[in-house]
């Protein structure tokens, strides 16, 4: 079932526990042995070009197109082409049939790239970041089309898929790809008796094709547009700077391969968000943590997010499509929905606001002595919240709000008489490095944030325990951007 919702469905239906999961796929058996690349050198490959290197990191810079920057070491699969390194294609020294590989990658602005199975099939990588039109082929997932001169004008390129929903990540962060293919099967004369298959290709946790028949090989495919039983993995180098690591590529189980299995129900109910829409429903977060008093907000630009009600905080941000609701509206239901996009998690439920005796001291873990209530939201005109709480005997009010074309959303919160010792918690992960000015890149190259008015403060960045966190005075107004 697709719902086709109308604003504020959020006023009801609450419940209790997960039970099921939605839309479980089991792709084919694999090997015991390790799949992993290991990535010290290039020997896995035939031939590198010039452009290609192994590195520790990359980064990228958002106003500086198809550049990619690299951190000496070992783990990470580079290419930047330029004059001096002119870009090439690279091919992995094994050949594969069916094969499952998973990968993370790197775009930089404006770049491109892709992966080809068997040196014939691609996958197109892609900078679609900036892009909130419907997704076509040549964008990032997308399996790219066939093509043939003798077509007429305009008609060249055909047999393309479009990946489902633009699940992509801004230039400069980690984008996660697992891809499971069935190769072309021929008989003892060689006849081909069945064409190649995207079984399933994810992008960023999200899936892009299920069960993709491919009656021939993609544009730019090697072998003039034969198919063949095996062929090598191809990284395209000669279109882009693109940086790959954790590259696992499994050959499938012979006596099993291509065998599947469905977990599914028959009919999903999917909220769509056609227009500004809020849904209220428990949510599980970073780690399996519950939010039960989540408020979700989906936008016609196709980015969403959920705002938790009892630490004015917000939890996740996505990209894609809006909600599924079956747990909650299935049957009797039971208070969960699920984003049905690329997620980013911002970390453990924790409070936005304490108040600390100095920039060490411990964060807020409950509620005890700071008076905090949720006092619920206000729309504006375009059916947008505002987040509403007192703290600390003070009032906050927090509007967050998407960004031109999709890029991520702003926050904005105001704070009116802020007592002594009132700091925010900005973000919270792993790592949080400071690439520019006001730019900190959170987590493990997993999102940007952009600090824009800080009201005069510095942030910190402090240690706790094994995680850091960004954290800074208010005094009044405070205003940053999550890019993702």
């Amino acid at each position: 079932m697709l719902l086709r919702s109308k604003n504020h469905a959020s006023r009801s239906l609450m419940g209790f526990l997960c039970l099921y999961g939605i839309g479980m796929v089991v792709s084919h058996p694999v090997s015991a042995q390790s799949p992993a690349l290991p990535l010290k050198d290039l020997s896995a490959f035939r031939e590198p070009g010039q452009s290609w290197s192994i590195t520790s990191d990359a980064s990228a810079k958002l106003d500086n197109p198809h550049v990619l920057d690299a951190v000496a070491g070992t783990g990470v699969l580079f290419n930047m082409p330029d004059k001096k390194h002119p870009g090439k294609d690279l091919f992995s020294t094994e050949e594969y049939g069916d094969v499952d590989i998973e990968f993370d990658y790197m775009m930089a602005p404006e770049s491109n790239s892709g992966i080809y199975l068997q040196g014939r099939y691609e996958i197109q990588l892609l900078d679609s970041w900036q892009n909130t039109k419907v997704p076509k082929p040549g964008d990032n997932g997308g399996i790219y089309q066939r093509w043939d001169d003798k077509r007429p004008d305009g008609q060249q390129g055909y047999d393309g898929h479009a990946p489902r929903v633009n699940a992509s990540r801004a230039p400069g962060l980690w984008q996660h790809m697992k891809i499971s293919f069935l190769a072309p099967k021929f008989d003892a004369s060689g006849k081909k008796i069945a064409n190649a298959r995207m079984l399933l290709v994810e992008l960023n946790g999200v899936t892009i094709h299920e069960n993709v028949e491919l009656e021939g090989p993609t544009r730019g495919s090697i072998g003039g547009g034969d198919e063949k039983a095996t062929g090598p993995i191809r990284f395209q180098g000669d279109h882009g700077a693109v940086a790959f690591r954790n590259i696992e590529i499994r050959k499938p189980s012979q006596a099993t391969a291509g065998g599947r299995e469905n977990n599914r129900f028959a009919d999903p109910i999917l909220l769509d968000a056609p227009t500004n829409t809020l849904l209220r429903s428990f949510m599980d977060v970073k780690n399996n943590k519950r939010v039960v008093h989540a408020i979700s907000v989906g936008t016609p630009e196709k980015v969403h997010y959920t705002y938790d009600l009892d630490k004015g905080m917000v939890a996740q941000v996505w990209r894609g499509e809006f909600l599924d609701v079956t747990p909650m509206w299935h049957e009797r239901g039971n208070g969960c929905s699920r984003p049905r996009g690329a997620v980013q998690f911002l970390g453990e439920p924790y409070f936005t606001l304490s108040k600390l005796a100095s920039p060490q001291a411990a964060w807020m873990t409950d509620t005890t002595g700071s008076g905090y209530r949720p006092k619920g939201y206000v729309l504006d005109e375009h059916d947008l919240p505002t987040f509403r709480y007192q703290v600390y005997g003070t009032s906050v009010s927090d509007a967050v709000r998407v960004l031109s074309e999709g890029r991520g959303v702003r926050r904005e919160l105001t704070v009116a008489t802020p007592v002594d010792g009132l700091y925010a918690k900005l973000a919270e992960g792993s790592t949080i490095e400071t690439p520019s000015k006001d730019l900190y890149i959170i987590d493990g190259k997993s999102y940007y944030l952009q600090l824009e008015d800080a009201g005069g403060e510095k942030p910190v960045i402090r240690e706790a325990g094994a995680t850091k966190e960004l954290i800074i005075p208010v005094h009044g107004k405070l205003s940053y951007s999550i890019l993702f």
